[in-house]
């Protein structure tokens, strides 16, 4: 007798409680070695003055149980309550967000019949760090930010997972023709990492013509990976078109954290009717099973859902006259895939977790290289509510000093000074990029010069007493005497 592994169970909001005893119900009809120990996390305990949502005894049975099935929750609106789930993936190092979405022709309405492919996303960083500030009256700021460490963890579970599950063909998302720092470095790792797996097949595309390749036709691509808020955003566009958000689990993958959850949310409106659809919790269950070592279980279970939507026992969101065979609620759902517990289905196919290793992934360490690192300058950010970046531009000419030159004047990061255009729309927000007045320049490329700290702050003193507002600043660096920062548009 195999000992059964702790899972921690979250019952969450709405319809969470509803899905997830129906959930349980199936695995301990399937006989699945696991031990389900409860704690309370969500609205009412972001009601009861715990502001993330999760008290301190939860936490602590988080880290040590390790493997944490959640249903959905209830996010309060107003006082600026923060995600729950954004707050897990971050704080417990959940970096990988895998989703499987996958049609299950003709029971389920797709114009995709063929659509079997996974979404994995980087979770931790991105717009997702949260990160943001009204600057001025008119302008408001959300900080991307995107390391060399976090992509290449997100990188390479995307290929050892793709190896893992004997997948051919993996497609990374970027849009690094505008973002060439941020998305820059996600491209450069993939392409780096990449270079150890040479028997799965590789490709990037821009995200914009990736993700209308996905909608039109999704059969093309295997595995995708993509970070935070591609991926968020690509996963329920492909969940979408397999017929229903309400079919697709997720896994969020740290080490040795791991978190299973449905992709929908907790639907208070339907809560407490029997009617919802325990799919998607009950698939994020099968991925769990997958994940500690219980495959043989998973499949029995995924067999036993298939079978029941082969049969056309489905439940509203997914029911359709003339394909569907009986329309049941949320308990009946469950009683049926129960009953179909050994048996597999005729038409679609049968699982088959065999090749699905997660036990062999491996995480490795991130070695951090030195790179010599110079200061070569500053962008102020202003708050000026004139409209002639001519005016302003001269105004600051004159408090530059002996080391540092106005290079630009931009606004929404289009350059309007020196030379702007009268047509460009400028907001109360401008940045102004100062360098050393001296320059270099090698067959035609420009070197950029250090400049000392104590300059900078002698200029922003000067802005003071001139009355002029700081908003804030952004040191220029090089690094091994590549540009850190990227250039305005216009310059």
């Amino acid at each position: 007798m195999l000992s059964k592994t702790p899972i921690l169970v979250a019952e969450g909001d709405g319809i969470g409680p509803e899905i997830m005893r129906a959930t349980l119900r199936i695995l301990e009809a399937a006989e699945v070695q696991i031990e389900p120990q409860f704690i309370e996390i969500g609205e009412k305990v972001y009601l009861n003055g715990y502001p993330a949502g999760i008290r301190q005894e939860a936490w602590d049975a988080l880290r040590s149980t390790k493997v944490f099935l959640k249903a959905p929750i209830t996010t309060p609106q107003g006082s600026g309550y923060k995600s729950l789930n954004v707050t897990i993936r971050k704080t417990l190092g959940l970096f990988a967000n895998v989703r499987l979405c996958k049609s299950f022709h003709p029971y389920i309405r797709t114009k995709h019949p063929k659509l079997d492919l996974v979404i994995i996303r980087e979770n931790e960083e991105d717009l997702y760090a949260g990160i943001e500030h009204r600057q001025t009256q008119e302008v408001m700021q959300s900080l991307k930010l995107v390391s060399r460490p976090g992509s290449e963890k997100i990188v390479r579970y995307a290929f050892e997972y793709t190896q893992a599950c004997g997948r051919k063909k993996i497609t990374c998302l970027v849009k690094d023709n505008i973002m060439k720092l941020t998305d820059g470095v996600f491209h450069e790792v993939f392409k780096e990492i990449g270079k150890e797996y040479p028997a799965i097949e590789q490709e990037v595309k821009i995200v914009d013509i990736g993700s209308a390749l996905i909608a039109d036709t999704p059969e093309q691509f295997d595995v995708v990976i993509a970070s935070n808020l591609y991926g968020d955003i690509v996963s329920d566009i492909a969940a979408q078109l397999t017929g229903s958000l309400g079919l697709a689990g997720s896994a969020n993958i740290g080490e040795p954290l791991a978190m299973f959850e449905a992709i929908h949310g907790s639907a208070p409106d339907i809560a407490g009717k029997n009617i919802a659809n325990p799919s998607a919790l009950l698939n994020a269950a099968v991925m769990m099973l997958v994940h500690i070592g219980q495959p043989a279980e998973a499949e029995k279970i995924y067999n036993a859902w298939l079978a029941t939507i082969e049969d056309g026992i489905h439940t509203r969101d997914i029911y359709q006259e003339g394909v569907s065979k009986q329309l049941v609620g949320t308990s009946s759902f469950t009683d049926a895939v129960i009953a179909r517990l050994g048996k597999v289905p005729q038409q679609l196919e049968q699982a088959d977790f065999s090749s699905a290793k997660m036990q062999a992934i491996t995480f490795h360490s991130y070695e951090r290289k030195y790179q010599s690192k110079e200061l070569v300058g500053a962008d102020v950010f202003l708050h000026w509510e004139g409209s002639d970046p001519n005016e302003l531009g001269k105004r600051i000419e004159e408090h530059c000093g002996t080391q540092l030159r106005l290079q630009i004047i931009t606004n929404r990061g289009i350059k309007v000074y020196p030379n702007g255009f009268p047509e460009t729309f400028c907001t109360d927000h401008w940045r102004c990029r100062f360098l050393a007045k001296s320059t270099m320049s090698k067959k035609g490329k420009t070197h950029y010069l250090p400049v000392d700290y104590a300059s900078i702050l002698a200029l922003l003193n000067r802005l003071y007493e001139s009355n002029i507002a700081v908003i804030k600043t952004e040191n220029l660096y090089t690094f091994d005497g590549v540009r850190g920062f990227s250039l305005g548009q216009g310059e």
